[in-house]
């Protein structure tokens, strides 16, 4: 049995992991905590809780003590000094934030404002996207888990790139998600009245994944590779979907595309390439860690579009944590995330 630990238990991605990690065969929830909530218990911060994880929420010092892995849920600039307690202890670290996602120090400091406080940890992190980087979370002591963007546009470009059928100028990606995806912290934007009945982009060309993106994308390609990319924020709960338009080679249709997907992705346990003529659609993943791709072709224009959706707070964060925490530990990868979807 793996015991396990979480940091910041109380916000989405948080309580996501504990609703699927008591159900996971192979780990003990050990301890949690929450700054807001210390001393309660979780059911009483999500009543929907109760008589499944009534655990007292603790102090993080309390989680690495009685844990072999830590998942962190904060926001970027916490997670650092956290995962060194956790090194320094023997633990692994799997962070559901922003600090061990970039490679390059100057990109966070543009993006996000910071430096890296320790440095030599970054050089111990390895980025946690499974389906491209399962060798290197097999032994890795931190885990960077990436974005819920990212996520979908990595795995719904990675098949196109590395089998050279499109075009790595012009990459457009539109991006559509729940308000889950904005934390559990009230906004404005996100107030139900505001977001209810409406759709609308924010932070266009400008939103702080566009790094993390460009990141897989250019190492997929082994080249610097630039992409548009616009989110929006749904009205609904959970779910992103990543519609991406990229140039097709000269000579190559949406068959030979479509075998390349399959291939690619034989195996997999989470990805499902949908038959051509349908559409991947968020309702299909609600709930679940899969991440379903459809392919289209706009025989006009010899645009590849790509359809990619994922549930933000599972195959977004939650559920590729417990993904990546299975490879690490080597668990059977699909423990405690084979769970049908919600789809009514």
């Amino acid at each position: 049995m793996v015991s396990v630990g979480i940091i910041g238990a109380t916000g989405y991605a948080g309580m996501e992991l504990v609703r699927l990690l008591t159900c996971h065969p192979g780990v003990r929830l050990a301890a949690l905590s929450s700054v807001s909530f210390e001393g309660k218990a979780i059911s009483e911060v999500y009543p929907g809780l109760a008589k499944l994880c009534d655990m007292k929420l603790a102090n993080e010092d309390e989680v690495i003590a009685a844990s072999d892995v830590v998942f962190a849920s904060l926001p970027h600039g916490l997670s650092e000094e956290i995962a060194e307690k956790c090194v320094d202890a023997g633990k692994v670290f799997v962070d559901l934030g922003a600090d061990f996602r970039l490679y390059d120090e100057a990109d966070y400091k543009n993006w996000y404002g910071l430096d890296y406080k320790k440095p030599e940890l970054h050089k111990k992190a390895v980025y946690g996207l499974p389906e491209l980087y399962r060798e290197r979370i097999k032994t890795a002591d931190i885990i960077g888990n990436p974005g819920c963007y990212p996520t979908s546009i990595a795995l719904g470009l990675a098949p196109a790139i590395k089998n050279k059928v499109i075009s790595l100028e012009g990459i457009v990606i539109d991006s559509k998600s729940g308000v889950t995806g904005a934390g559990r912290s009230p906004t404005q934007n996100t107030h139900f009245p505001e977001a209810n009945e409406s759709l609308s982009a924010y932070k266009a060309g400008c939103h702080r994944h566009t790094p993390e993106i460009e990141q897989t994308v250019s190492e997929l390609a082994s080249e610097k590779v630039s992409v548009t990319f616009v989110p929006h924020l749904l009205p609904i709960n959970r779910g992103i979907e990543s519609t991406i338009y990229c140039r097709l080679t000269e000579g190559i249709g949406l068959d030979e595309v479509h075998k390349h997907y399959v291939e690619f992705y034989h195996g997999e346990r989470f990805v499902r390439v949908m038959p051509q003529g349908s559409y991947a659609e968020i309702r299909n993943v609600r709930c679940s860690n899969f991440c379903d791709i459809s392919l289209h072709v706009d025989a006009r224009t010899h645009t590849l579009i790509i359809s990619s959706v994922i549930d933000n707070v599972v195959k977004g964060a939650a559920g590729q944590a417990i993904q990546n925490m299975n490879i690490r530990f080597g668990l059977d990868e699909a423990a405690g995330l084979l769970v049908p979807p919600a789809i009514i």
